[in-house]
């Protein structure tokens, strides 16, 4: 059992960690391609990057393994015959049941410990790979951009593309526009010998230069202009390398973090959001001490919170003043209404802010037990399932796994959204996939185990038949 299991199990695994990587490259290319990377920080951005897609492969891969595991040995009635011979379906399972048991605990362990390492890897790569410049490439006719403080145009290349005609260099470095062009009637482009810096030897020109360090310049305009038969500009590199940002400033991030620090995080943010709403209340009391203010003004709806404003300012105390000191007295307090509003909508806003990151570390937080628990009750779905459709390969059942895994994913990323904008409650949001495949692996389970014949079209008639309207006996 263990040895028809492993192989479809390891295949599918990395089938499905290649599908999942070819995705990646799909969103990703436009920041990958023309920016001269090295191969092997290509090959290090992929090996991090498949690192994260091992909570949706791993699952995929036990449905599908499991399901044309079963569903081969259906086909070629080796289920049959160990039952004939009175070994059960529920005793033929025990040796996987146990494998993915294992698993299960090693998802977990890789999810706490490898997951958020991982996660830091490959986010402080691919920040630095999307920041990169494109890789130095002057095209002829076109003004190049990509080296800070100059402006380049070429008219035409040779065919040794080190050779150019009709240059053109303007020199923006002092930030004070085209102060300085060079032209050039031909010249040579080429790399240093420690392909740091770029090379122009320019032939037969001209450098104007417009004199910007004397009094009232731009009245006299005066300008110097050098002729030149040959000149060497050289332009530094460095920038179109990769510079790697220090890791410690990703660190933070929730999904970098194990349960150990997630839990302190997640106490963290919650003292300092309970801190900033006390700070924000007695602070509301000391401004407006006539207001009788309590949570109720940040967490009910900015329309009643209105109403308390402005019947605030109605004391009795306003008919002791003649009408023009009224109007004043009332224009003030209603500004000071208004600005009281607009605080209280400013900072419910800012504790809306506060929430969701926390809200964020939850759901990392129950993610990790999720995937462990997902990769166990994914396999009671495809051992069963394999079991009583009896067909293996790669047709129906990788069709079948697709189904269930996509309405497994489709559940999970909508509860996860609700859950992130605060509509429905992370524990619930969370685990509600989970809740609706569990009842479907035991019902499948159980349906396996018992013989029943669910796929039988004969036993499905007869039981819709009982359903069917009898017409009335016209006697």
């Amino acid at each position: 059992m263990l040895k028809s299991y492993l192989g479809p199990f390891v295949f599918t695994f990395f089938i499905s960690l290649f599908i999942l990587l070819l995705q990646f490259l799909w969103k990703y290319i436009d920041d990958l391609v023309g920016k001269g990377l090295e191969w092997y920080i290509i090959a290090e951005l992929m090996f991090y990057a498949s690192s994260t897609f091992v909570p949706l492969a791993l699952p995929l891969a036990i449905l599908l393994s499991s399901l044309m595991t079963f569903g081969n040995m259906g086909e070629h009635y080796e289920l049959v015959a160990m039952k004939s011979a009175g070994i059960s379906l529920r005793k033929a399972m025990k040796p996987l049941i146990i494998l993915s048991a294992i698993i299960s605990i090693a998802a977990f362990l890789f999810s706490n410990y490898v997951l958020p390492v991982a996660n830091l890897k490959f986010g402080s790569l691919l920040y630095d790979v999307r920041q990169q410049k494109l890789a130095f490439n002057i095209s002829e006719g076109i003004y190049y951009h990509g080296l800070e403080g100059f402006v380049i145009r070429v008219g035409k290349k040779a065919k040794d593309n080190k050779t150019i005609y009709d240059v053109k260099i303007y020199n923006h470095s002092q930030n004070q526009g085209n102060v300085m062009v060079t032209t050039a009637e031909s010249g040579t482009m080429q790399l240093s010998p420690n392909q740091k810096n770029l090379v122009f030897t320019l032939y037969n020109g001209y450098r104007y230069t417009e004199i910007t360090n004397i009094a009232q310049y731009r009245l006299s305009r005066p300008f110097e202009a050098t002729k030149f038969k040959k000149q060497v500009l050289n332009f530094d590199l460095s920038q179109f390398q990769l510079n790697r940002t220090n890791e410690v400033l990703f660190k933070s991030h929730y999904s970098m973090l194990n349960i150990q620090q997630l839990n302190q995080s997640i106490d963290s943010l919650s003292t300092k959001h309970l801190v900033a709403k006390n700070r924000f209340l007695k602070s509301f009391i000391r401004k407006y001490p006539y207001m009788a203010v309590d949570d109720s003004l940040i967490t009910n709806n900015i329309d009643s919170i209105t109403k308390r404003l402005d019947s605030a300012i109605m004391l009795p105390i306003i008919n002791n003043f003649e009408i023009d000191d009224k109007v004043d007295i009332i224009e003030i307090a209603l500004r000071g209404a208004r600005t009281a509003k607009e605080n209280v909508i400013s900072f419910n806003h800012e504790l809306e802010i506060r929430q969701q990151i926390i809200t964020k570390h939850e759901v990392v937080w129950h993610q990790k037990f999720k995937l462990s628990i997902a990769c166990f009750i994914f396999f009671f779905i495809g051992a069963p399932l394999g079991a009583i459709i009896r067909k293996g390969g790669l047709g129906l059942p990788v069709v079948v796994s697709v189904i269930f895994f996509v309405l497994y994913h489709v559940i999970s990323m909508t509860a996860e959204k609700a859950v992130k904008t605060g509509e429905w409650n992370v524990e619930f949001g969370l685990w509600l996939s989970t809740l609706v495949v569990l009842p479907l692996g035991l019902f499948l389970t159980y349906k396996a185990t018992t013989d029943a014949q669910l796929m039988d079209t004969e036993s499905w008639n007869k039981f819709f038949k009982k359903f069917q309207f009898k017409k009335p006996k016209i006697s």
